[in-house]
This record gives C-alpha cells, structure tokens and sequence, in this order.
C-alpha cells in the first residue's frame, strides 16, 4: 500500500489485536500518528462502497461528530488520524456516555448527504443443517452445540425474514457498538464507519441501545441506560420510531450474518491474508452460536425496554 502522502515514518508500522473483519495498523511519522485499515476485499459479506462511506464520513465530521479525521481512502486501505482514549468494556455505560451516543446518532441522522439506494438484500440463509453437518464432518469444536440449535437458527432465520421494520429508512454508522467507541475524557468518539449505509431506524436504536445497557451476557441489562440512549437521540432533535420487535431485528439479524460468515472461514480451515485471524473467527463463532439462541428467546424481554 503507498501511505507516502502520510509523511516520513519515524518507526515500523505497528498491527493493533483486533479486528472483526479487517486488519488494523497504526504508523507514525513526521506528520503525525494515523491508524491504517487494511479492508479484507476477498470475502466480505457485502460489497465496501468506499467513496460513498469516505465522503459521507467527512461530512460527519465537518459536522463535529467525535470521530477520527478521514484522511484518504484508496483501493483496500482506509487511513484515518490516530486518536487516544480508553476502550469502552462490554458492560452498561454510564447513562451520561449513553446519552451522548443518542445525541450523536441524532446529528448523523440530520446530515444531508447523496447515497446510492441498492437494492434490496436477498432473504437470510436457510442452510444452518448444512453448515452443522460439515462442521461435524470437520471436526469443529462447536459442532455439537451448533447441531443441538439448528432448528432455532432456522427459527431466527425466518424472524429476520419476516419481521416487520416500522421505518423510516436512514443513512447511518450502522455499528455503534462498544468495540467501535472510545471513551476520550469520558465522552464518546465513533469509529469504524464502513458499514455505514441505509439502515431501517429503530434497528439503529435497538441494536445501540441494547449493546451500550448489556454487559457480556443477557443478565445485567440497566433500563435507565438504555432508556438513556433514546433520550439522548430525542434531545438532539430525532424522533422515535413505534415500539416493536422490529427495533431487535437488526440486531439479530447481524449477528446472524456475521456468525455464518465466520462459519464458513473455520471450515474453511485456511488462514487469509485479509479480515480476522482464524482464532478470532473460531472465537466469533462459539459467541454466536451460544448467544443468538439466548438473545432471540428473550425478544419479549427486550421489547419491554421500550415501554
């Protein structure tokens, strides 16, 4: 990759651990510290639309959303201006963070910015008997419990198939998650924008929400936080979508997606040049596998959080 518009590097460019599909690296040289993102392009789960994600970033942040500089976006590389603060733990944040985040997810929303409509996605994979059978035949080390859950995998298949979304459709991160917020002097900074799209609202609340209540499991939910959220995202001058399963079915439905994908590369059995390690995909699986059963049978639960 030519980082040479970056300036003289004062050291090697170092890999940061992480990374859920693609590889991190932080350079510094004489112009400054940036963090480098090498996109894996070879089996992502939908096409990375660059320029649009690039342009819609800097507008974000022309608009002073707390988020990194986009610097440059080429073929693969994403480059943006390092920034220091503390990961966010996967566990409830204080309701001021969360009422931050809801602020922000309102100014993103308000932003005017051309996207290209693509068309609709086609209906989730039905091929969890499939995927069971060769993960035994190979010898995975979940197998078992992906066998022992194939008929709810198919059960939260046809939920997000079917599931009605109340709208309206925004242009959004589509990501707010833990492990894609910093806390800098206890605020938030959003980062990791590529999965920003076209996203049905209250999936963008319920999926933020959600994550930013919860610790690691399902147990120790905190309404107040998650409440805060949403009013966070109504004193920044957004408006809240009808209470609903619809406001989970993102949520799960992501998971979903990503816990297949990552089936696939372990059995594969093959380490890539791009995207997570394989140690990582095997890890992202053994969660998904344990978690989405967990997390679509206490759906009625969580639609009590909205009340």
């Amino acid at each position: 990759m030519d980082l040479s518009h970056l300036g003289a590097p004062v050291g090697p460019m170092i890999r940061v651990n992480g990374g859920f599909a693609n590889r991190m690296y932080r350079l510094d040289t004489d112009q400054g510290s940036f963090a480098v993102k090498e996109l894996n392009l070879l089996d992502r789960r939908r096409p990375y639309r660059a320029e649009e994600v690039f342009r819609f970033e800097r507008a974000a942040f022309a608009a002073g959303v707390p988020m990194p500089e986009p610097i440059s976006a080429g073929h693969g590389t994403l480059v943006h201006r390092w920034v220091e603060g503390e990961k966010v733990p996967e566990a409830p944040v204080p309701a001021a963070y969360a009422f931050e985040v809801g602020e922000i997810l309102a100014r993103v929303h308000a932003l005017d910015v051309a996207w290209t409509r693509v068309p609709i996605e086609e209906p989730v994979s039905r091929d969890w008997p499939e995927l069971a059978a060769r993960a035994a035949a190979t010898g995975q080390p979940w197998a078992g419990e992906l066998a022992s859950r194939v008929e709810t995998f198919l059960a939260i298949a046809h939920f997000v198939d079917t599931c009605e979304r109340p709208g309206p459709v925004v242009l959004t991160h589509g990501d707010v998650q833990p492990w894609n917020l910093l806390a800098r002097q206890g605020r938030p900074v959003v980062l990791d924008w590529e999965l920003s799209g076209m996203l049905d609202l209250s999936g963008e609340l319920g999926s933020t929400a959600l994550s930013l209540a919860k610790g690691p499991g399902f147990d120790d939910i905190e309404p107040a936080v998650f409440r805060s959220v949403l009013d966070g995202y109504v004193a920044g001058g957004g408006a809240l979508p009808p209470p609903g399963p619809g406001w989970f079915v993102f949520m799960i439905g992501g998971w979903l997606g990503h816990t297949r994908w990552n089936i696939l590369r372990c059995l594969a059995g093959a380490e890539t040049g791009t995207g997570p390690d394989l140690a990582l995909s095997q890890e992202s699986v053994r969660d998904g596998v344990r978690g989405l059963p967990e997390l679509f049978g206490r759906l009625a639960e969580f639609e009590a959080l909205l009340a």
